[in-house]
């Protein structure tokens, strides 16, 4: 699997040019990324990091990384999916980065998706879906996710990089995306949801044995 990882991460490099601010994702496959960004870091600019993790590893290669509000532009941004369909649809944050990784994914002009083909699905929703939310909302909003026929776990422990707490909802209708996407993140007490279903990825670099295509 780590070699389908590093073969999607690879193809990513490619859409990197001179001088560019890049957006870096967070996860297993973005750290193999991040690796081979290393080998090219005299070439870009900057990094703009989804998370504290991505900032560290990032920051270990050498790379230099600038806060999000310091860029006007951010021509790419890389990033992985827990799942993706062909329309460039996706679950993502299962490592709990989803606010941050969904605010520097609406920045981006590109979102290259990059990801071994375990990723890609016919329909979204085998994977759960991390919902960041406020800790003092976390019981009601339990409550309202039962309510739209979710099934929520508080992830014990685990606290995210804004100070808030994460429950993972099993069994929602992915019937329609966007809409579920909209119905989570209305409920109060809710910062994001890892439904990405509106900002969409641009390209999907799918690997596997036989090589790495563009799912879009």
């Amino acid at each position: 699997m780590s070699e389908l990882k590093i073969k999607a991460a690879k193809a990513a490099i490619a859409y990197i040019e001179d001088d560019m601010v890049i957006g870096v994702g967070t996860g297993s496959t973005v750290n193999f990324f991040i690796k081979e960004l290393a080998a090219i870091k005299h070439k870009i600019e900057a990094c703009v990091a989804s998370s504290k993790a991505t900032e560290a590893l990032l920051r270990a290669e050498g790379i230099p990384v600038i806060d999000l509000n310091s860029v006007q532009d951010l021509p790419i941004y890389v990033d992985g999916a827990d799942e993706v369909n062909e329309r460039g649809e996706m679950i993502k944050g299962g490592g709990g980065a989803l606010t941050r990784e969904k605010i520097v994914a609406n920045v981006a002009t590109q979102f290259i998706c990059i990801v071994d083909e375990s990723k890609v699905v016919k329909r979204l929703g085998e994977f759960p879906v991390a919902v960041e939310v406020i800790p003092m909302a976390r019981s009601f909003v339990a409550r309202q996710i039962v309510k739209l026929g979710g099934d929520p776990e508080y992830r014990e422990g685990f606290v995210t990089d804004n100070g808030n707490i994460i429950l993972d909802v099993f069994n929602l209708n992915f019937s329609t995306p966007m809409a579920l996407e909209d119905s989570l993140n209305v409920i109060p007490g809710v910062v994001e949801s890892g439904v990405f279903a509106k900002r969409l990825a641009d390209k999907v670099l799918v690997a596997s044995a036989s090589g790495v295509n563009n799912l879009k």
